[in-house]
């Protein structure tokens, strides 16, 4: 074990030790067959079904229960037909049965196949619509007619009228995926809602029935791949023990029209397969990794690919052996080329060199191997690039690779967003990247159509999630963690949905049909994520380092390599904050679009919340709120930690429309998040003010504690 697995085994160590004291639930509840408590547990998440109470319309929706008919016997359509019938029985009280045999009749649901050309994208998308007295639900696949199903469950479950039903959608991407960061030995790296969902100790004799309800939440949403280990990955699941444990989840999943991913350990061909060498262009390493996949779609005949993550934190890869990158991929393409898998090759990478800007990394490596790529390969991007930060700047790769699939990767567990115990909506983080314009095409070149594949014709595309569930009951650790879960999914099926139509939906479908109590729940979400931004890093401040990515530590300047201390990020000094990105810098605002540049070139026009991402500002500069930079950095700080009172209150004034059990566990973590806001709020201000040497403007209240004293309690925290 490196020096690296041996950090990450104990940062993992401690991230579970917060993630059991904010969820108490831990490891004990821990599947379908755990014992549910009285109440709303959170288990069920957004498909609840509970009985319309709109009582015209759950009698338009009796109309159409007569039967329901299915024109195809595939295995997807029948669970399909069988999820209808838990609905309608669950929103109704009605008992309705499926039936192949419903030519001439009315007043039922009909899943229908349909033939002819093509228009939806590979044939996932559904058309709902009212046709000879039935519903109809038609699609040409059989992944659309279960889409199809699930989309006319919300609108019941929405209890929206069903007069004049007339929906079609198709996704705007083809692969929509989570990577789970998850261990054979059960732990998750960055997972904050108990142990691994995948008991490989079991498996393949036994397949916990948590593994249903998982495929079904996600094919609700229209997921349709997920990548069940971590991307440092293990040799070990290329062996035949793992392959044959894998292919018992994928059964499960294959009912649920979602193919099963592996991230795969680049050197296994020596450490597994006994060889000399990894390197990608000898034949002997071309070969067992041909064998190694005619191994997986032997068992599992609809393998989906590879996602793989190589040279990058001291990971193996090609450049090991003076090969690049799409070298590396393109070997592996070649073992899929007689099968329909993909590789997926994550272009997080960064070398430890003290001169360089970790910002450029990604692009410099990458972009001069545009067009080089196998068309099975997908380069998956962080939207941020740096690492997942409350708010980065889009990705400098994105609209500079046009010959090149790019998939988009974001994360849905909450590693640089308060762990489990705070309150952040998601969303607008991915909006704000997938709405960023590129002007790679001139104006309204968004990231957004990079990665759907209509700016540069890209026939695979992709948008991934590092996922969020655990085998906590109520899956996501935090209650509100699992908004961010859907969010994911509704987005990379339909990118335009807003932040707001998300959070209204998983509101209703999940928390409350209360309209007083979900509008004081929506307000909060919509906000929690500047509100979070503003306590813990404003006005472009970025804080990575090798830990458990919680504690405020702006002062930690001790790493093994620059990159991972503080420090090296914020480059506070007693002139001023922040990263200069510009000429006279780093320059890697220079990968950007000239457009784009002109946006962020000068700090006196630079949007605030980038401004310190792109310039090193003087203390006592007038920023455009007519505060110096000094006075607004407190400002956010201490606004920003007052405002979690005000999550508590909205929170509070929700709870006569919230389920008891679901009010008391959120408000039990806003006192936490409250705590903790209060907490990185004083170790920033403390901490920067030793170089700003001024004091915290009037109208806030001074610390209560010292700077060695903050120093003190995060070295406590540490050590728990």
């Amino acid at each position: 074990m490196t020096k690296r697995h041996l950090l990450l085994f104990f940062a993992c160590i401690l991230i579970g030790l917060k993630s059991f004291a904010a969820d108490p639930s831990g490891a004990d509840a821990s599947g379908a067959d755990a014992m549910a408590s009285e109440g709303d547990d959170g288990y069920r998440l957004w498909l609840k079904y509970e009985p319309v109470t709109n009582a015209s319309v759950k009698s338009e929706y009796l109309k159409y229960t007569t039967f329901i008919g299915c024109s195809a016997k595939g295995e997807i359509v029948q669970t399909a037909s069988g999820e209808l019938q838990v609905g309608l029985k669950q929103l109704l009280g009605k008992s309705v049965s499926a039936t192949s045999s419903f030519a001439g009749r009315s007043g039922g649901i009909v899943l229908r196949i349909e033939t002819g050309a093509d228009t939806t994208q590979q044939g996932e998308g559904y058309r709902i619509q009212l046709s000879g007295g039935n519903i109809i639900v038609s699609s040409k696949s059989e992944n659309g007619i279960l889409y199809g199903t699930f989309a006319l469950l919300r609108h019941m479950q929405m209890q929206q009228t069903i007069k004049g039903l007339s929906m079609a959608s198709s996704p705007k991407v083809r692969y929509r995926m989570l990577n789970h960061w998850d261990n054979p030995d059960g732990t998750i790296e960055r997972g904050y809602a108990g142990q691994s969902l995948w008991k490989w100790y079991e498996l393949p004799e036994r397949v916990d029935p948590r593994y249903t309800d998982y495929a079904r939440a996600n094919a609700s949403l229209g997921i349709n791949g997920t990548v069940l280990n971590n991307v440092n990955a293990s040799a070990r699941f290329m062996s035949q023990e793992y392959i044959v444990k894998v292919a018992a989840v994928a059964s499960v999943m294959r009912k649920y029209g979602i193919k099963t991913y592996l991230s795969v350990y680049f050197a296994a061909p020596k450490t597994l397969g006994g060889l000399t060498t990894s390197d990608p262009l000898d034949p002997q390493v071309r070969a067992w990794w041909k064998e190694k996949v005619a191994q997986i779609y032997k068992e599992i005949p609809d393998f989906g690919g590879f996602l793989v993550k190589a040279n990058s934190e001291g990971e193996p890869g090609p450049q090991d052996y003076g090969r690049t990158h799409a070298d590396g991929a393109n070997m592996l393409a070649e073992a899929f080329k007689p099968y329909d898998g993909i590789v997926v090759w994550r272009a997080f990478v960064y070398k430890a060199d003290p001169n360089a800007d970790r910002f450029k990394a990604a692009y410099e490596e990458f972009v001069p191997l545009d067009g080089k790529f196998d068309p099975k390969v997908i380069v998956q991007v962080k939207n941020g690039p740096i690492d997942f930060q409350p708010r980065e700047p889009f990705s400098p790769l994105f609209g500079n690779m046009p010959k090149t699939p790019l998939g988009m990767e974001f994360q849905i567990t909450q590693e640089y967003l308060g762990f489990a115990t705070h309150a952040v909506y998601e969303a607008p983080i991915f909006k704000e990247c997938l709405d960023s314009d590129t002007y790679v095409n001139g104006a309204g070149s968004t990231v957004a159509k990079v990665i759907d594949g209509s700016l540069h014709g890209y026939t695979r595309t992709l948008m991934a999630g590092v996922a969020n569930t655990g085998n906590s009951r109520n899956w996501t650790g935090h209650p509100l963690a699992q908004a961010n879960w859907y969010a994911f999914g509704r987005l990379s099926w339909d990118h335009q949905l807003t932040s707001e139509q998300i959070a209204r939906e998983w509101i209703a479908l999940t928390l409350t049909q209360n309209q007083k109590a979900g509008e004081h729940i929506k307000s909060f979400m919509l906000r929690s994520r500047e509100i979070y931004v503003d306590y813990n890093t404003p006005i472009g401040l970025s804080r990575p380092w090798m830990g458990v990515h919680f504690a405020p530590e702006p002062w930690q300047n001790k790493g093994s390599r620059p990159d991972w201390t503080a420090v090296y990020y914020h480059r506070a000094d007693s002139t001023g904050l922040g990263f200069d990105r510009t000429t006279s810098g780093s320059n890697a605002l220079a990968q950007y679009r000239p457009e784009v540049q002109k946006k962020w070139n000068n700090p006196d026009q630079t949007p605030l919340p980038y401004l310190l991402w792109f310039h090193h500002v003087r203390w006592d500069h007038k920023l455009s709120t007519g505060r110096s930079l000094w006075e607004e950095l407190c400002t956010r700080f201490y606004t920003g930690a007052d405002s979690v009172k005000w999550m508590q209150q909205q929170w509070d004034l929700a709870k006569p429309g919230l389920d008891p059990q679901v009010y008391t566990d959120v408000a039990e973590r806003l006192k936490v998040q409250r705590r903790e806001a209060i907490w990185w709020r004083d170790a920033w201000v403390l901490y920067l003010q030793t170089f700003a040497k001024q004091p915290v403007p009037q109208g806030f209240e001074p610390q209560k504690q010292t700077l060695e004293e903050v120093k003190k309690s995060v070295n406590v925290y540490l050590m728990r």
